[in-house]
């Protein structure tokens, strides 16, 4: 028998202190589900996510983790291990989202190897590997969801170098569900359109023209916000959507179409 089936269902879902992934945490707290969410550098934003989620009735555990540096994912599993403990009482959970990455815009020619490199880590090796040793502590029947971008399926110039890393995750998505399947654990891709955070500097929330351009190439006429997606990805981790399997899930209001 799992741990979930005595406790709240828990999620793990990396940088989530603002944005998305802090959308996400609170959606499922709405749902009664408890939180483990990380952080690169933002100690605060990240407690007031724990925070806001506690007063959801929740409970929220903060940690940090540089999803670009695989060195370090063992001292994180190793802490992960402790607050499951601490907090919980148990050694597993039952959700994870891969939420946290970083953007760049740049045209392909002028893409440098650095810049290559460091969304690489980020976006796809710290993925892959971050999910690899997660593995023993992730619940059987439980479930995986991978946050990719529309602009795997649309092209903006500019984007070419971040598009190719979340073109990978949709790949590495399906093969995750195949292999995972014998533990009942379903691997799922969700991929935003443009939305309204600070991500990326901010350039679509804070760039009228920009912000007008993604609108009138939109079915519903308008770019996302955040309370557009935290809500879907909560209800496909609910027990609605257990047949759900190795798919691409686009939440973009129709953009490009």
């Amino acid at each position: 028998m799992s741990d979930s089936a005595i406790s709240p269902k828990l999620a793990l879902i990396t940088g989530a202190s603002r944005g998305l992934g802090r959308n996400t945490a609170i959606s499922l707290a709405r749902k009664g589900v408890d939180s483990i969410i990380t952080y690169h550098s933002n100690h605060a934003e990240a407690e007031a996510t724990v925070a806001a989620i506690a007063e959801l009735g929740r409970t929220a555990v903060a940690l940090q983790l540089d999803c670009g540096d695989v060195a370090s994912f063992g001292d994180f599993v190793a802490q992960l291990r402790q607050a499951l403990r601490e907090g919980w009482g148990q050694e597993h959970f039952d959700y994870l989202v891969n939420n946290a990455g970083t953007g760049h815009h740049a045209a392909f020619a002028d893409t440098t190897e650095a810049n290559f490199d460091r969304l690489v880590n980020i976006h796809f090796k710290g993925v892959y590997f971050l999910t690899q040793r997660l593995l023993p502590l992730i619940v059987d029947g439980g479930r995986i969801v991978n946050i990719s971008s529309g602009l795997v399926r649309f092209a903006l110039p500019g984007m070419s170098a971040y598009a190719a890393m979340k073109g990978a995750v949709e790949v590495l998505t399906r093969y995750l569900a195949k292999e995972l399947g014998e533990r009942g654990i379903t691997a799922n891709t969700v991929a935003p359109g443009a939305i309204e955070t600070d991500f990326g500097g901010g350039r679509v929330r804070d760039d009228p023209e920009t912000n007008r351009d993604i609108a009138a190439q939109t079915a519903l006429g308008r770019v996302g916000v955040a309370d557009d997606i935290g809500p879907m990805i909560a209800a496909l981790l609910s027990d609605d959507n257990r047949w759900v399997n190795a798919q691409r899930i686009e939440v973009s209001g129709g953009a490009y179409l």
